[in-house]
């Protein structure tokens, strides 16, 4: 896990613990499933390595770190109403730390990708998606969360939903 920090209404509190020195594609890439029972099973691997592609779509430089954490409902319902206001459930939350852009001493933190796979499976259902296709969307969206994209405005979501499909087309491409 990455040594991110999530800061939301100048609260800080750790969501994942350090991350392990392992690289992935140049980047300090770890997921971590702290269900206890998963209801929709999650692919660790496969979403680092999709973490990954997407950092080096995005051009961030290499040695960022970035965690991802998969969670049930009931935690990432306390994480939204803690660092957000809201304890309803959700399907991905973002926790940026660093600007890749701003120079800062030693390797660029990202932040915490929370993922929630049982609501991404009722998600993936009611909108006829396959439910890893889901995740991955999901992953890729709050990576660019992560980098600073927002969708409060619609000319924000159009480039966000651009660069999701440009990121997960290149990844179906290089499976």
């Amino acid at each position: 896990m990455t040594r991110a920090l999530a800061r939301a209404g100048g609260d800080t509190a750790r969501i994942s613990e350090p991350p392990d020195p392992g690289s992935i594609g140049g980047y300090a890439i770890s997921c971590q499933d702290e269900r206890d029972e998963p209801a929709a099973p999650v692919d660790c691997a496969r979403l680092e390595r999709l973490a990954a592609r997407a950092l080096a779509s995005l051009g961030v430089p290499s040695g960022a770190a970035i965690s991802i954490l998969v969670v049930g409902p009931a935690r990432m319902s306390e994480l939204k109403g803690r660092f957000l206001g809201s304890a309803e459930e959700t399907d991905v939350l973002a926790f940026p730390v660093d600007d890749p852009g701003s120079p800062s001493p030693g390797p660029v933190v990202l932040g915490d990708v929370v993922l929630c796979p049982e609501f991404a499976q009722r998600q993936a259902r009611a909108l006829g998606r396959r439910p890893d296709g889901e995740r991955e969307l999901l992953l890729v969206h709050g990576i660019l969360h992560l980098l600073g994209h927002d969708h409060a405005d619609r000319r924000g979501e159009w480039e966000m939903s651009r660069e999701e499909r440009a990121i997960l087309l290149q990844w179906g491409e290089a499976r």
